[in-house]
């Protein structure tokens, strides 16, 4: 109790990093501290940077091509960090069942195997190093996916500041250079699987997609609620904050689906991550439900605690509907406005902290507590 104590009043410290901040303030809510998973931590980590460096260079060639003189590219992205602990998840499992360490120098190249009854719950008998190389293979696949997604987005959004080159252009004209390139290698890649892996990936896109179709809608109903309109406070509560599910994911219990904006925010950007955590299981590995959920958990929590929270001012300007924007309209002040967002960003990160250790996987725990502590709500109108 000492030891947790002491950790939890470290944690607190500003001085300290961020990183170190998250492990000692997980070992204080948890109790747990597992060594080996913060020295696999490193080994994680350079294993989808060079994965990363591989996708970026697929796009330099292509800019080669597109440009007539070799091309610097860098994009940056935090979407990949689950494709990331999930790689940690399989890795430390596979090593617990082994005699001899799985995870060799190389990584594990071309498309896994695919196991059709999978996602019916007929999980393959695969020796530790089969489980680690089937992970590496899709762990490369999810990366180019999700950052083909995140690149899609941006490009619909007009917002290139993220893409990093060396070549005086049209940022679009770059964008759109990168990102057909990657689609185009993904489609041969998807070509290479049978239909049930591009099936499960095209489910996820269409669910997220049909959410994002509906963004006239919500923007409308926030300029309404901005000039006073009540039916819009209302259909901004019943239909953003509270709305009910059509498709419930099979992931959440009633717990998660009854959080404030479960089924929006599960639509916008849980089901990516779901899609992808079905794409391993695909592969014959056993994602653990309990890991599933403090993945949609821990990147719903995220997107709300880092990225709406910092774009507070634009989006209300622009008259983008946020949970983080819903709540300065559904609030009677900015300070239970601030108050609310908060709450909200802590059901959902303490869910995926509670999932986590559940699912025995500190890394994950480790990544909701620096999540929790990387945000900034000092941004927001009612901090004092």
């Amino acid at each position: 109790m000492v030891l947790k104590t002491g950790a939890g009043a470290l944690a607190d410290s500003p001085r300290l990093p961020t990183a170190l901040r998250s492990v000692l303030g997980y070992y204080a809510d948890t109790g747990v501290f597992d060594y080996s998973s913060l020295s696999l931590k490193s080994t994680i980590d350079d294993r989808t940077d060079r994965m990363v460096a591989d996708v970026y260079e697929r796009v330099e060639a292509a800019l080669e091509a597109e440009f007539g003189r070799p091309v610097s590219f860098s994009y940056d992205t935090k979407l990949i960090l689950p494709a990331t602990l999930t790689l940690g998840y399989v890795y430390r499992d596979a090593r617990k069942d082994a005699a001899e360490d799985p995870v060799t120098e190389g990584i594990a190249t071309g498309v896994p195997p695919v196991e059709t009854g999978a996602l019916g719950g007929d999980v393959p008998d695969l020796s530790p190093r089969e489980r680690v190389v089937r992970a590496e293979q899709m762990t490369r696949l999810s990366i180019e996916a999700l950052i083909d997604g995140d690149m899609r987005d941006a490009i619909n959004d007009d917002e290139f500041e993220d893409f990093e080159t060396d070549v005086a252009a049209d940022p679009r004209r770059v964008a759109e250079t990168a990102q057909a390139a990657l689609q185009s290698h993904l489609d041969g890649l998807l070509d290479e699987m049978p239909s049930v892996v591009a099936d499960a990936y095209q489910w996820a896109v269409d669910y997220s997609e049909a959410h994002q179709a509906r963004d006239d809608h919500f923007r409308e109903l926030m300029t309404r609620a901005e000039d006073g309109d009540e039916s819009a406070v209302d259909a901004v509560r019943e239909e953003y904050k509270f709305a009910d599910y059509e498709e419930e994911p099979a992931t959440f219990t009633a717990a998660e689906k009854g959080l404030p904006y479960s089924k929006t925010q599960y639509a916008r950007v849980g089901v990516l991550y779901d899609g992808m955590l079905d794409l391993y299981r695909l592969a014959g590995l056993d994602i653990d439900d309990e890991f599933a959920r403090s993945i949609v958990l821990a990147i719903i929590g995220a997107q709300v605690w880092l990225d709406d929270v910092d774009d507070y001012a634009d989006d209300r300007a622009e008259g983008q509907l946020t949970p983080v924007t819903a709540e300065y309209l559904l609030a009677p002040d900015d300070q239970a406005a601030y108050n609310r967002v908060v709450d909200v960003t802590e059901q959902y990160l303490d869910l995926a902290k509670e999932s986590a250790t559940a699912a025995d996987s500190p890394l994950t725990g480790i990544a909701v507590e620096y999540i929790y502590r990387s945000g900034d709500p000092s941004v927001l109108p009612g901090h004092h």
